[in-house]
This record gives structure tokens, sequence and C-alpha cells, in this order.
């Protein structure tokens, strides 16, 4: 598992939200250069029309007997009716003298120029000057024009503009928002493709993942194959190292406690055969401890490595017990199968008899002499391994932490063991999906049972 403070963020959701963000930036951009442009399509409009009326007025001007006569045609402002109704203002000049209009209409001088938006008895005004030169029979004069125009109706409609343009604005970032999800879900999808491959692999599939990957995931895909292969060389050398171990660990032990066996039929006096029988009891208890140690850790290894195989429960059981009967004889014990002919199993056969094993000797150990060690195996609803004895049973008030590491029962005193016997089957079970009970019988022993 990955710690959690280890987890800056989600790389899709930081993808999704640079992408979201670039949107909401371009919508903003959007909308500004549509509304902008508007004002500038909608303010040359309405230049023109007012450049077009003044020229109108213009031309209607002329001069009599030195007389300037300046006839306002109707339509010069009939074409500047808005749906706003826009107050028109206008003042005419001749020579700089006011002859008709508005005083406070000044004249820029700027013939044919709209001017920037001015400020005219409490209303935004756009105006245009415009100016001609007449010339009578004494002399020549200038009649000057200035023609200014509310803007109500032009923002009414930008007003109009700006909404369709926050409308537009928010459709493309509605719409580009929706790109972002389906195009980070898009370029997440190769991860999350190999993710999912590597998810479905068994503990024991160390390949090389070989399928295609964009360019930018070969890094990763390199080094996660450079690892697997790292990996499974370090644990065929854990599982070579395990084995060989427990090989030269019981091997000596074995030879030692042989040597002692024999050192004690040639002892005559009590306090020598005391201290052999004190030795052969150390060695057994060395060999049992080591080779428990050593099973467990096998089994620690090959629980998330587990080599499935479709095995016969009872085939392997009655193999079992055979390599066993020698040391039940020597105990006076028998050991019976009982249960169905045939149950068909898909596990580990290495850690299903070693746990078996461990729960044949554990009932070795506790039954009294001359009593039956009891295996039945079942495939009923799930597949279960029962062993029985007709000892003393678990302790009741410890009968729930037996199965823990190093955890012996007070009735363990006094008789070889490592307190691993039962972990060691717990784990088995588990590796397998299963569990163990442990029971005591009314009519007397312990069971131990396997469901898988």
């Amino acid at each position: 598992m990955v710690d959690s403070q280890a987890i800056s963020s989600s790389l899709r959701a930081r993808l999704a939200l640079t992408l979201i963000s670039g949107a909401a930036v371009l919508a903003l951009l959007l909308y500004f250069a549509v509304r902008n442009y508007a004002v500038q399509v909608a303010q040359e409009g309405q230049d023109s029309i007012l450049t077009a009326s003044v020229t109108s007025i213009l031309d209607a001007a002329s001069i009599r007997n030195d007389v300037v006569e300046v006839d306002i045609p109707y339509a010069a402002f009939s074409m500047l009716s808005t749906p706003a109704d826009d107050r028109v203002f206008y003042a005419i000049y001749q020579d700089g003298a006011l002859l008709s209009g508005y005083q406070d209409l000044e004249f820029y001088g700027e013939t044919g120029k709209a001017i920037q938006s001015n400020l005219l008895r409490g209303a935004t005004v756009r105006q245009v000057s415009a100016s001609r030169i007449f010339i009578g029979t004494d002399r020549r004069t200038e009649i000057q024009i200035v023609l200014a125009q509310t803007q109500d109706a032009m923002a009414e409609t930008l007003d109009r503009i700006s909404r369709n343009a926050a409308l537009i604005g928010g459709g493309f970032f509605v719409l580009a928002v929706a790109l972002s999800f389906w195009a980070t879900s898009v370029a997440m999808g190769p991860l999350n493709k190999l993710t999912s491959s590597i998810t479905r692999r068994g503990p024991q599939d160390l390949s090389p993942f070989k399928k295609p990957v964009p360019q930018e995931m070969a890094p990763l895909v390199n080094s996660l194959n450079s690892l697997m292969g790292r990996l499974d060389h370090s644990l065929s050398q854990s599982e070579d190292f395990i084995a060989e171990a427990a090989h030269r660990v019981r091997t000596p032990l074995a030879t030692v406690r042989s040597y002692a066996e024999a050192t004690l039929q040639r002892v005559d006096k009590e306090e020598n055969r005391e201290a052999m029988r004190s030795m052969i009891r150390a060695i057994d208890e060395s060999s049992r401890a080591a080779g428990q140690l050593l099973d467990h850790a096998m089994i620690t290894f090959r629980a998330d490595h587990l080599e499935r195989q479709e095995i016969d429960l009872v085939d392997l059981v009655q193999d079992l017990v055979l390599r066993m009967n020698p040391i039940a004889d020597m105990k006076d014990l028998s050991l019976v199968v009982h249960g169905d002919p045939v149950v068909a199993y898909a596990g580990d056969p290495i850690l299903l008899q070693n746990a078996i094993r461990n729960l044949i000797d554990n009932a070795m150990r506790y039954g009294p002499p001359d009593s039956t060690i009891e295996i039945t195996l079942t495939a009923a609803l799930k597949v279960q391994i029962s062993v029985r004895d007709h000892g003393p049973g678990f302790p009741d008030p410890e009968i729930k932490t037996l199965t823990t590491r190093f955890q012996r029962g007070k009735n363990a005193e006094g008789s070889i063991g490592s307190g691993l016997g039962l972990t060691i089957v717990q784990d088995v079970a588990a590796a397998h999906g299963g569990e163990i009970e442990l029971a005591n019988l009314s009519e007397g022993g312990a069971c131990v049972t396997i469901s898988l």
C-alpha cells in the first residue's frame, strides 16, 4: 500500500484542473474579444451615420447675396432615429460665430472626424464636426457644423451583445470542461490499463509487461519490468536459501542426535546418562525450532507466491500418513483417514502438506498411547480437513490465542515445541483464502479444522 502522505495529488485532477483553468482564461478572452469587437462595429456604424447626416446638412447649405442659408433636410435627422429615441444636438457656426443650435456644442476643428464620446448636458454623446468654405461676391466664409447624438440605443445593443457573448463564453467553458474530462480520461487510459493489467496478475506472475504503451510511459514500464525482474531473482534466491538452510540445519542436528543416542547406550553412570538425555532433548528442541522457523519463513514466502496445482487431498494425506506411521508406531498411536474418497482442490501442495503434517504432529504429541489420530477430509460445501486426537484438549482460556506466533498453552510445558505449529497452519489456510478453527470435543480430545 502507498502511504497517503506520499500521494501529493491526483494526476487526473491536476491535468483536468490545468485544462479547465486554460478553458476559463480562453472563455474570458473570448467574451472580451467579442464585446470589444461589437463596441467597435457599433461605434463605427453610429459614426458613419453621423458623418452622413452632417454631410447632408452641409450639402443643403448655400450663400445668397452674401447671406448664408442652411435648410436642414428632414433626412439628416431621420436617419439618426433609433428605437431608444436618442436625442440629437446640433450647432451651426459661421466663421466661429453661432448661427443656430446649442452653443455648448463646440466645434473641434477636425473636419469629418468623429470625436471620442463627450459629456453634454448630463448625457454621453458621440459628435462629428464638419466644415465647408463658401465663396460669395465680396468675401469667403466658413460654415462649421457640429452634430451629436446620445448613445442609449447603442448601450442597449451592447448590453444585448454582452449577454450573448457571455452565453457564448459560458457555453464554450462548459464544452471545454467536458472536453477536458474526456481528454483526461483518454490520456489516463493507458495508465489505467497498465494498472489494471498488473493488478489482475497473480503474485507468482513477475513476467515483464510487453503490451504497447505511449512513448511517455515507456520509461515507467521499463523501470517496472526491471523491478519485477530483480524481485523475481530475489524471490528465487530466497526460496533456494530457505531450502538449503533447512537441509544444512536439520542434517547436522540429526547426525548429532544419532551420535548422542549411541553414546547414551554406552554410558553407565546415571548422572552421565541424564546429561546425555538432556543433550538429546536440547537437540530435539533445537531441531524442531529451527525446522519450524524455516518452515514458517518458507510459508511466508510462498503465501504471496502460491504455486497452485490440481491435487487430490486424499492422496496427499495418505502419502503423508504413510511417512509418519513409523513415528506413530513408536508412540503406540494409529493414524486413520476418513471422509470422501476423492477431494480435488487447486492449491499449493507443499504448503498444504506442511500444514497437515504440523496438525498430525501436534495430535501425536498430545494424544495418549494406544489411541487413534483421526484425519477427516470432506468437500461438501467447501473443502475441510479435520485432525482429531483423544488427548487433554486445548486450555479453554487460551484457545483463541494459540495460533499466535510462539504462543504455547500451559499444557505444553515439558514437551518439545516452538509455538509455531498452529501459526503455520493458520498462515497456510489464509494463503488459500480459508481459515482454521480450534475446538474441544465433548467426548474428549481436541479437533483442528482447516476450511479452504
